[in-house]
């Protein structure tokens, strides 16, 4: 038996979302002629209650152009010391849109309000960059598959609204926050000026994601997609793949965080593991006693056809997703318990 555990965006697409990208009506999307596309674009604007949104081939685009949005050059983003746009987008927002990080020491990935307060530099101080957006990601990656307190969220908009900020959500594995807290899109359009969701991981998409936003901030989105390379045509193929999964794989996302908090629990357990970050969604990071072990760790399941992700210094990832099956997790479940190091 072979397992992937290392991301959720190792998934295959399903017979029925194949079938549906095969049937898919398509059209010219560089003129807007896709019906797809614009279908998918239509449903997801409305679903988060904005008036436009524009699909991307990948999140780390449709980010990168949300900050090229709200910022200038010289600008300052605030975010977390954790967050995907600092760590794993290439260094994009300084090569992109030139604008710097005021990293926040969060918690698992999310930060307060007050946080925010104490990050922005005065608007008149010309010696330091102009603070001019806040970017979350939630669910949080590199904090365990955290979900951030809406309350929180609403907290933070309202020190954007004092201070003339833009707000920006990472909102990558926002599928699983939501299912997992029993949220609606609806609440997170009200808060957020633009919103990025990804339909490759959670919802098993081959590729694509989607930057839902504000009419004013969204009318030049599509002129930057372009500047980044981001013109394309008979995407629809790929759109009709985010309309299957939006219809028939976001609520499921529950049964992978159910298998995700079983790993946690028996991880726990281990006297060779050090820390579990507490489980919410589907992302498993742990820490070993032994950081040395951890080649020795990932070998052992490597042995047994299981494939982890070493985060290096001991610490190592685990995710669910849609290919995950039930027979899978009981395998994994037992190699776990009687792993010896």
């Amino acid at each position: 038996m072979k397992i992937d555990l290392r991301s959720d965006t190792v998934t295959k697409p399903t017979k029925g979302m194949l079938d549906a990208m095969l049937t898919a009506q398509v059209g010219d999307d560089v003129y807007k002629e896709d019906e797809t596309v614009n279908a998918l674009e239509e449903r997801l604007a409305k679903l988060f209650g904005k008036p436009k949104a524009l699909f991307f081939p990948t999140g780390t685009m449709a980010n990168q152009t949300a900050i090229k949005l709200h910022t200038n050059p010289g600008d300052q983003v605030i975010c977390d010391k954790d967050a995907h746009i600092y760590h794993y987008e290439g260094g994009g927002v300084s090569f992109n849109s030139g604008v710097s990080c005021k990293l926040l020491e969060g918690n698992h990935g999310m930060f307060t309000a007050e946080q925010v307060i104490d990050a922005i530099n005065p608007p008149d101080f010309y010696h330091s960059p102009l603070t001019k957006l806040v970017e979350v990601e939630n669910t949080a990656n590199r904090g365990g598959g955290s979900c951030w307190d809406f309350e929180e969220l609403k907290k933070i908009r309202t020190v954007c609204n004092t201070n003339q900020l833009g707000f920006h959500l990472d909102g990558a594995r926002l599928w699983n926050a939501l299912v997992a807290k029993n949220e609606t899109t609806q609440d997170y359009g009200q808060v957020f000026d633009t919103i990025s969701v990804c339909l490759s991981k959670g919802l098993g998409c081959p590729i694509g994601s989607v930057l839902i936003g504000d009419e004013n901030l969204m009318q030049n989105a599509i002129r930057i997609r372009k500047i980044l390379g981001g013109g394309m045509r008979q995407v629809g193929y790929l759109a009709a793949a985010g309309l299957y999964a939006l219809d028939n794989h976001v609520e499921r996302l529950a049964d992978d965080h159910q298998k995700a908090k079983e790993m946690g629990v028996v991880l726990q357990s281990l006297p060779f593991i050090k820390k579990v970050v507490p489980v919410e969604t589907n992302i498993v990071i742990f820490e070993l006693a032994e950081r040395e072990k951890e080649a020795k760790f990932l070998n052992y399941f490597s042995e047994k056809g299981i494939r982890l992700s070493g985060m290096g210094s001991g610490k190592l990832r685990l995710v669910t997703h849609l290919d995950y099956t039930d027979s899978m997790h009981d395998y994994f479940m037992t190699v776990l318990r009687g792993v010896k190091l």
